[in-house]
């Protein structure tokens, strides 16, 4: 997994799962408590994530919460989408572009 940005954007790529999630968390609080306004969390490079990954996004949503900010996902790959949808997270993530559940493909 990688993490590059600021605290304003970042960019997380490969797999965002059980053993990369302390480091993604550790990056995540630091760019939330560091920056103001919408801070976006771009997927696009991002292969894979696990129920951990999911729970440290969530976190850093909540955390973005509490500090006044939101944080917003972008590039969300299909596949992801499709498990914001099932668990519902998708109506309460900021999600840039939405998801319309309908025109997911189904695996």
């Amino acid at each position: 997994m990688h993490i590059r940005g600021d605290h304003a954007e970042l960019v997380v790529g490969g797999r965002l799962d059980v053993r990369s999630a302390a480091d993604a968390r550790t990056a995540l609080h630091a760019a939330v408590d560091d920056g103001v306004g919408d801070l976006v969390l771009d997927l696009t490079e991002l292969d894979s994530w696990d129920a951990t990954g999911l729970g440290v996004i969530m976190g850093a949503h909540r955390r973005a919460g509490r500090a006044g900010r939101r944080l917003v996902l972008r590039g969300v790959p299909p596949q992801m989408q499709r498990l914001l949808v099932a668990t519902r997270l998708h109506r309460i993530l900021a999600i840039e572009g939405g998801i319309v559940a309908e025109s997911l493909p189904r695996v």
